[in-house]
């Protein structure tokens, strides 16, 4: 197909069309391949297309010389480039360059950038386009610039902070806080004056977000927005991080539920409305970036896949948004060991939880086994809660063991991993902890047996314990857990934690002996 998609470009045939298929064909590495070896390196036919007076002949006829890989052609689509007066074709001869090696141009790609910056404001019907050939520009400045990520430095003794955390169990994030002014919120809390080397030490918060301080910000005026977010921004980012330069950034925007489709359509799709106020929500955010760019003077450059900082917006019900920032993973690493995980692995921050909410019941240098050990995570946030003695971790799975060992092994710990089953393990000592995420129901096909596995376990595991031991378990099948210790004597519930009611998420706290 790519030599007659060819052949009919050449004899002049639906050109546009033949282009538009040729460029589909060509997503193939075989199919490329076959069609520069057909080429012979001779580009006149398609090069000569770039001169066409239909504008997405052009800009199809770009595109497929950028694919070709040929460093010949770096100068001819970048003359075209110079000399194209439609709008929006220039951003697709910028894609097509940003396939090859286009350093040589660089300095020239960065005066067209300032450029297209200095203008005050773009006629309504221009700005889109102009809009997208200075994000392609911008990306291609700052891969020839190679700019560092910024790195968390210190900042300011305090800050004000938002702690997300699980809604339930608010308090045990709270209680952790010693300094500071603490406002509960619905879906964590808010510190005024916190802190930020204890925050950052807390395990047990989801995220940490920090508000930005602006007048007030209307959901109609993007534009706006951009213009009075760009000052706290910077502001903030220069406290935490110490630093000056380029910061890269991605928007979020959170909507109440309103979509414009039935059947939700992507983000891209989605329509924020309030009272008259209608826009698609990927323009929305295109417009506040853009004017947030502009005010920050540069410094402030929206990147999607490689930004640092996250500027987070809410959308209030009275039109206005909430806005606040949230920190690169510099600043977050509490949980950067995890380098590891699998589908069914622990978010850490809720083994961080169950770890600190059984805290009243763990002791500095118990021996303690996890049974079904995943990727270790488990074990490694309950020695960060209270500093263990010898840990083994079991798991059937010996893929999760290798990966256990590996975010172990980050997190400057030591833990017996070994690959077997649970029920066929033996050992020497007993343990004085148990802790672990029980293994969950597949399908209505396997709750019986994952029923008879909880019975089997808690009925087997009392060999294991020392008197007085303690077991920590984290499930979502509560019923079981209080079945299955039930039956067995020398077992009792001490007490249970309900982390997640949707999902019956629970921690239990289950004692021998005592």
């Amino acid at each position: 197909m790519v030599r007659e998609y060819y052949d009919k470009i050449c004899a002049g045939e639906e050109v546009r069309s033949n282009l538009i298929s040729l460029r589909e064909e060509l997503k193939e590495e075989q199919n490329r391949r076959e069609f520069a070896y057909l080429l012979g390196g001779d580009f006149s036919a398609l090069c000569a297309l770039l001169k066409h007076e239909d504008p997405k002949v052009r800009k199809n006829a770009a595109l497929i010389l950028g694919r070709l890989e040929s460093e010949d052609l770096l100068s001819v689509l970048f003359e075209a480039y110079k000399k194209e007066e439609t709008l929006y074709v220039r951003a697709d001869y910028l894609k097509a360059m940003s396939e090859l090696d286009f350093r040589p141009f660089q300095e020239e790609l960065r005066q067209r950038l300032s450029s297209l910056r200095e203008v005050d404001e773009w006629k309504p019907e221009e700005w889109k386009h102009i809009s997208e050939e200075i994000r392609i520009l911008q990306t291609m400045v700052l891969r020839c610039q190679g700019i560092r990520h910024h790195r968390f430095a210190g900042g300011r003794e305090k800050e004000d902070v938002i702690l997300l955390t699980n809604r339930r169990h608010r308090e045990a994030t709270a209680e952790q806080i010693k300094k500071g002014r603490i406002t509960m919120l619905a879906g964590g809390l808010r510190v005024d004056g916190a802190p930020l080397k204890d925050v950052r030490a807390i395990r047990t918060y989801s995220e940490i977000l920090f508000p930005l301080r602006a007048k007030t910000l209307q959901v109609n005026e993007p534009g706006l927005c951009g213009e009075l977010l760009a000052a706290p921004v910077l502001s903030l980012v220069e406290r935490i991080y110490n630093g000056s330069g380029t910061f890269l950034f991605r928007l979020e925007m959170r909507v109440p539920e309103r979509k414009s489709s039935a059947d939700g359509g992507s983000e891209a799709e989605q329509t924020i409305t309030f009272g008259a106020f209608k826009e698609k929500k990927g323009i929305w955010l295109r417009r506040l970036s853009d004017a947030l760019e502009k005010a920050s003077g540069a410094r402030l450059l929206n990147s999607v896949t490689d930004y640092e900082i996250e500027i987070r917006l809410i959308l209030r019900q009275d039109g206005t948004l909430a806005a606040m920032l949230k920190p690169s993973p510099s600043f977050d690493d509490r949980f950067s060991y995890r380098k590891e995980y699998l589908p069914t692995s622990i978010a850490p921050v809720n083994a961080a939880l169950t770890a600190y909410l059984a805290l009243p019941w763990l002791k500095e240098g118990a021996q303690i086994l996890d049974p079904f050990c995943g990727t270790g995570t488990m074990l490694i946030e309950r020695n960060f809660a209270c500093k263990a003695g010898t840990m083994y971790g079991l798991d059937i799975f010996g893929e999760a063991i290798e990966k256990a060992d590996r975010n172990t092994r980050r997190a400057g710990l030591l833990v017996n991993y070994i690959n077997r089953d649970f029920f066929t393990f033996r050992h020497e000592y007993l343990f004085d902890e148990v802790i672990t995420d029980m293994p969950r129901s597949t399908g209505d096909g396997s709750k019986q047996a994952l029923r008879g596995l909880y019975h089997d376990f808690f009925t087997r595991i009392v060999s294991f314990l020392s008197e007085k031991a303690v077991l920590v378990i984290y499930t979502p099948d509560p019923n079981y857990v209080v079945e299955s210790v039930r039956a067995v004597s020398a077992l009792r519930i001490e007490k249970q934690f309900l982390l997640n009611e949707k999902n019956d998420t629970t921690v239990f706290i289950v004692l021998k002996g005592q």
